[in-house]
């Protein structure tokens, strides 16, 4: 590459970048030429207000578009350092000012400062002629004046020291003449300034010596040789002094460009004329040759309007005797579009994080087009969908941004095509890639494949269980992927639910902590949070049922009858019985769930299996026949309750029945029972116990109804508020409780059983003995006759008429409750009568108003004994349902249509006083709804304890007890 045609390039790129500083501070330092490696150029940290750390965080690096790097960067110092010696006159050639343009990048933000470094000169290039002897003809008859042209002499250097003149010696015939050209060169012409004798002085030798300005002062010498010829009188003439003509750039070799020609007037062998190239630079004789007879010039050489844009070429034409003319042809250069734009990347990042703001900076590039006009005029264009934009900083200066907000998860990398064409005809272009990778950053939260999980599990469980698995996935990269899953904070039925289940961590495995119980839990929710490994962590949260499956691990419990303490409940069949005749009902439950819970009847043990049968689904035990009198008193029914479940669990039953049309007849019956005779003596000792101690307790009755009174009102509220939180299996205190008349009998003759194991000796005489039906007890059944205590009341709102008995106590069949009723209650509770709503008038219990005066023991005997009679009355008068209870049908089924059992003391005086402290109290307990005879409160002391011994003697089933009228 020749001095011109560097000093061109530099020069262009000089220009641009000046003109792209505007967009960053510029910097110019000074240097001269030749100067040793690492000298320094400049401070350029302090010069650009840089720290040495920027530069260092940055990678501060020099960008230039020559391949020969002659400055180096030294981050540590923040110095411009000489990278290797610089040579002016190789690098700009006769350009002046020569300078260095190069950039200083900078990332993290991405920066750039332009930097020129100006290379002075120094006289270390000496003129030289291109040949070291030059040779001439001349005619010895040659007129004084005449001229003959010298090769100029080259020197590199630049200004004063630079060619500033020559030199001829010695000069007895020549002198020396400049003469300044268009283009500001000097033309060096020697003059003949004294007349030539050939014959005198044929051959003569001179020295030309080009001088320069530097100091010291270096010289350049050539050696001219002239030869005197014989008389040539006319010199050649070119038919033009100066010769124009332009070329298209490419030409190829051999195109002809323009020929030349040039007259003389002599004749003969000096009118022949030849035709030479007399320039010094070397450029022109490698690309041009002129046929020396003809004239013509050729191409010889390739022509690149890139390197030089215009060709000045001295044309010499000389004859035969020596005599020369010259003239000058100017030779155009025409552009063509034969060079595509270059794509130069300053500095770009391999990387960029998926929150990069837009207009973030990811590549600088600088293109260039050495072609002219529109030929030399870029754009760039991006590849289309694509989030960056292009935008021109500056003259052929681009910078490569973001446009609009990445996302990773959407496109983890983009090769991004640059094309740049230019505006010519045809239009060339080139095209760069560059891959980008976009890194990640936490912005995903974890997502659930579900918005809400459901699992089911079986009861019973094994701890440890493994129920099932939750999986979320983060969209983002490594740590930032990496879901962990952590249970959240609530509780269940106020217990935490990390006592419930555990998730493990890493895998998102929900595992079961305890063994879990349907009937105490059904289903329970919690939350489970996925978070990630990100910095700061996102989560998200996700909802969780557990359904708890039943499984048939609870057998049927038997609700009524019921059997507590070894006393089973009774019921009375009258002889007079019809087939179908309602005995009673069995009434259970399960509290499993679905088929688990479905249940079927069945007699086990029957002592007549042709008198008694079951329902198989509601437990209602029916006679199958007619009752006879050959059909014994006492039936023993055993009956099983199986539910539906995988291997059923069942419970059993045992229901006794009593078949008899009046009292009488059940108390002559009850001789047939054979009975221990020690316990019949046992029973006499404690009858005559409890006789000797009814005095004391008389007197105690008074302390006795306070005490109760305050004892059971607490215990009654206590047992009120916690009534939702009753189990299914009932727990019966020691209280009555107003079942809603849905037992067999009614519950009007519901009474409350009081026995004990071992008193079953005694005599006693009864006043006048009703002909009426009452009850017979064997040794393992129990009574549900209603027992029917009296206080003394406490009336409110006194009250003196008389109110007839009622007669409308009674519910029609498809009033019940149940499921063979119309009323169904839908709500399960037990009701407590409180102390102040049981303190009321007799016509709350009964019916009827106050009585108007207490009645005569015989009348009160009367009473006891209809109250008996009235059992079997009531009986026939039940039709089915009336227990309101269907375990497998009903699901309404509520504790309120379980008849209550109260459980018995533990020995006939506990009984005895318990009967005499009931009489004499009132009726505060139980809240009834039909009709019943109530004992007179005012009876007297040994009147409580006459009525207190027949009962509990007929309720304990005492054979032998003799019961005497009158």
């Amino acid at each position: 590459m020749s001095g011109r045609t560097m000093a061109r390039q530099v020069l262009v790129l000089f220009f641009s970048l000046v003109s792209f500083s505007s967009v960053r501070a510029q910097v110019t330092y000074s240097v001269p030429e030749e100067m040793p490696r690492g000298s320094v150029v400049g401070n350029i940290a302090q010069d650009l207000g840089l720290q040495i750390k920027r530069l260092k965080s940055g990678k501060a690096r020099i960008y230039t578009t020559d391949s020969a790097e002659h400055i180096e960067l030294n981050r540590d110092r923040g110095l411009l350092l000489i990278k290797e010696k610089i040579d002016r006159e190789a690098l700009c050639g006769q350009t002046t000012p020569c300078a260095l343009h190069f950039q200083i990048i900078l990332e993290n933000p991405m920066e750039f400062y332009s930097v020129t470094v100006e290379v002075t000169d120094i006289n270390d290039n000496p003129p030289l002629f291109k040949k070291n002897e030059i040779k001439f003809k001349i005619s010895e008859s040659a007129v004084i004046g005449a001229k003959l042209v010298l090769e100029r002499a080259v020197d590199p250097d630049v200004g004063m020291n630079g060619l500033q003149s020559y030199s001829l010696h010695p000069t007895d015939h020549f002198t020396l003449k400049l003469q300044k050209k268009a283009d500001g060169s000097n033309m060096v012409e020697m003059v003949l300034d004294k007349s030539l004798d050939r014959e005198n002085k044929e051959q003569m030798t001179l020295v030309l010596t080009a001088l320069d300005g530097g100091d010291p002062q270096l010289t350049g010498t050539a050696q001219i040789h002239v030869t005197v010829l014989d008389v040539n009188d006319n010199a050649p003439v070119f038919t033009q002094k100066v010769y124009k003509t332009s070329i298209t750039e490419n030409t190829a070799i051999g195109t002809a460009v323009i020929k030349v020609s040039a007259n003389d007037a002599d004749e003969g062998s000096n009118s022949k004329i030849s035709y030479y190239i007399i320039n010094a630079e070397d450029v022109i004789p490698e690309l041009f040759h002129i046929n020396e007879i003809e004239g013509e010039l050729k191409v010889i050489g390739n022509i690149d309007y890139e390197k030089s844009h215009h060709f000045q070429i001295d044309i010499q034409a000389v004859d035969e005797g020596g005599l020369i003319d010259t003239c000058k042809l100017q030779v155009d250069v025409m552009d063509k579009n034969d060079n595509s734009p270059v794509i130069n990347i300053m500095s770009k990042l391999n990387m960029i994080p998926e929150d990069s703001k837009p207009g973030t900076v990811i590549t600088m590039i600088n293109v260039q087009d050495p072609d002219s006009g529109e030929n030399g005029k870029v754009y760039c264009t991006l590849n289309e969908n694509m989030p960056f934009t292009l935008k021109s900083t500056s003259n052929n200066f681009f910078s490569l941004v973001t446009d609009l907000n990445l996302d990773r998860e959407r496109d983890s990398e983009y090769n991004i095509s640059i094309k740049c064409a230019d505006e010519g005809v045809p239009s060339l272009s080139s095209s760069i890639t560059i891959p980008i990778q976009i890194t990640d950053v936490n912005d995903n939260a974890p997502v659930f494949e579900k918005s809400s999980y459901e699992a089911l599990v079986l009861e019973n469980n094994t701890p440890g269980l493994s129920i099932f698995r939750i999986n979320a996935r983060d969209a983002d990269q490594n740590q930032n992927a990496r879901v962990s899953y952590l249970l959240e904070d609530s509780s269940v039925n106020g217990v935490s639910i990390s006592s419930y289940v555990s998730v493990m961590a890493d895998s998102g495995v929900v595992q079961a902590v305890r063994s879990f119980d349907y009937e105490q839990i059904k289903e329970f929710r919690f939350c489970v949070r996925a978070q990630d490994g990100g910095s700061p962590p996102l989560s998200s949260n996700v909802t969780v049922r557990i359904i708890i499956q039943d499984q048939n691990d609870n057998a049927p419990q038997i609700l009524y009858p019921v059997q507590t303490g070894g006393s089973p409940v009774a019921e009375m069949v009258p002889r007079s019985a019809d087939v179908g005749y309602l005995v009673t009902k069995v009434v259970a439950v399960d509290v499993d769930s679905g088929q688990n819970a479905w249940l079927s009847y069945k007699l086990l043990k029957v002592a007549d299996r042709a008198l008694f049968e079951v329902g198989a689904q509601n437990g209602e035990i029916r006679t199958i026949r007619q009752v006879t009198d050959k059909d014994a008193v006492k039936q023993k029914l055993t009956v099983i309750v199986e539910d539906n479940g995988q291997s059923p669990r069942s419970a059993t039953v045992t229901v006794n029945v009593a078949v008899a049309d009046g009292f009488p007849e059940l108390l002559s019956d009850l001789t047939d029972f054979t009975q221990d005779k020690l316990h019949n003596e046992d029973l006499t000792f404690y009858l005559i116990l409890a006789l000797a101690a009814v005095s004391f307790l008389f007197i105690m009755s008074l302390i006795a109804i306070i005490s109760v009174k305050c004892y059971r009102w607490r215990r009654e509220r206590l047992f009120y508020k916690s009534g939702a939180n009753l189990p299914v299996i009932p727990y019966y205190p020691p209280l009555y409780a107003d079942v809603g008349g849905t037992a067999t009998l009614q519950h009007t003759y519901n009474y409350d059983v009081c026995r004990t194991t071992d008193s079953r000796k005694s005599d006693l005489n009864f006043l006048k003995p009703s002909s009426q039906s009452f009850m017979t007890l064997d040794s393992s059944g129990a009574q549900t006759l209603p027992h029917v205590h009296g206080e003394r009341l406490i009336h409110e709102e006194p009250n003196d008429q008389q109110k007839p008995p009622s007669a409308d106590w009674r519910f029609p069949q498809n009033q019940r409750p149940g499921p063979s009723g119309q009323i169904q209650f839908q709500s399960t509770y037990l009701k407590w009568i409180p102390t102040r709503r049981a303190a009321a008038t007799p016509e709350v219990a009964v019916g009827t108003g106050p009585w108007p005066n207490p009645p005569t023991e015989a009348e009160q005997l009367q009473a006891l004994m209809a109250a008996a009679n009235e059992v079997s009355e009531a009986t026939n008068t039940l039709g089915p349902g009336t227990m309101g209870l269907s375990t497998r049908y009903s699901p309404q089924f509520t504790l309120q249509h379980v008849p209550v059992c109260i459980n018995p003391f533990s020995h006939l005086l506990l009984c005895i006083e318990k009967h005499i402290e009931r009489d004499a109290l009132l009726m505060k307990d139980l809240e009834y709804k039909s009709e019943s005879i109530t004992p007179d409160p005012l009876l007297k002391p040994h009147q409580h304890f006459y009525y207190s011994i027949v009962r509990c003697a007929v309720l304990y089933d005492r054979p032998h007890l003799k019961i005497k009228p009158g």
